[in-house]
């Protein structure tokens, strides 16, 4: 992949719609080799091919300054946790992924409930959905559970006075991300994870028509 040629909205979409269930990479290979680049258009498809390919050390290194900024404020804790839940629920595979795991669990209690936990089929004419597949969790649409944890933990930011912690946790968590990022160099493995993700997301389109 042209990293180059990615654009920002591209690269949401792609994490978005990408599985985050991927153990994060070795410590030896996060912290492997690192280099200034040379020009704009370098930095930008570094900057762009690191934030793919370690997403999942990323998302935990932030995740981990965030705890550590709340060790004294177990409600921002609570709140910080809700937060992150309602932007993974954004992610197609992780949305899916959760409902299916709390429909199997809820299942063993009550199969007539779980049922209902079903999202309706999409109809399908002549051989090909009518539409886009909409993503639902529990049988609700997606946006349900967003809005819900987003108002929630919006409520525990205010009670906790958490804000300007995470504020603070959050913006040195993301300069680490981006440091990391620029300047961390792109070795042969990301490339081909890079190519290899293509292969399943085009290899998955295929296979829903």
């Amino acid at each position: 992949m042209d990293w180059g040629n990615v654009t920002a909205e591209d690269l949401i979409d792609a994490l978005r719609e990408v599985d985050w269930s991927s153990p994060p990479r070795p410590l030896s290979e996060f912290f492997s080799r690192f280099t200034v680049p040379r020009s704009y258009s370098k930095w930008s498809s570094r900057l762009k091919c690191n934030l793919y390919y370690y997403r999942t050390n990323y998302f935990l290194l932030i995740v981990s300054v965030l705890v550590l900024g709340f060790l004294r404020r177990p409600i921002a804790i609570v709140a910080a946790f809700l937060t992150a839940l309602s932007i993974a629920f954004l992610n197609d595979s992780f949305a899916g992924t959760f409902s299916e795991k709390v429909t199997r669990t809820v299942r063993q209690f009550s199969p007539h409930l779980a049922a209902k936990m079903r999202p309706s089929l999409t109809p399908v004419i002549r051989g090909r959905p009518s539409a886009k597949r909409a993503i639902h969790i529990c049988g609700r649409p997606r946006w349900v559970f967003v809005m819900i944890f987003s108002f929630v933990s919006f409520i525990l930011w205010f009670v906790s006075a958490g804000l300007l912690t995470v504020l603070w946790a959050l913006a040195i968590g993301l300069l680490g991300t981006i440091l990391h990022a620029s300047f961390r160099t792109p070795n042969l493995k990301a490339r081909l994870n890079t190519f290899r993700e293509e292969f399943r997301a085009v290899w998955r389109n295929y296979s829903e028509l």
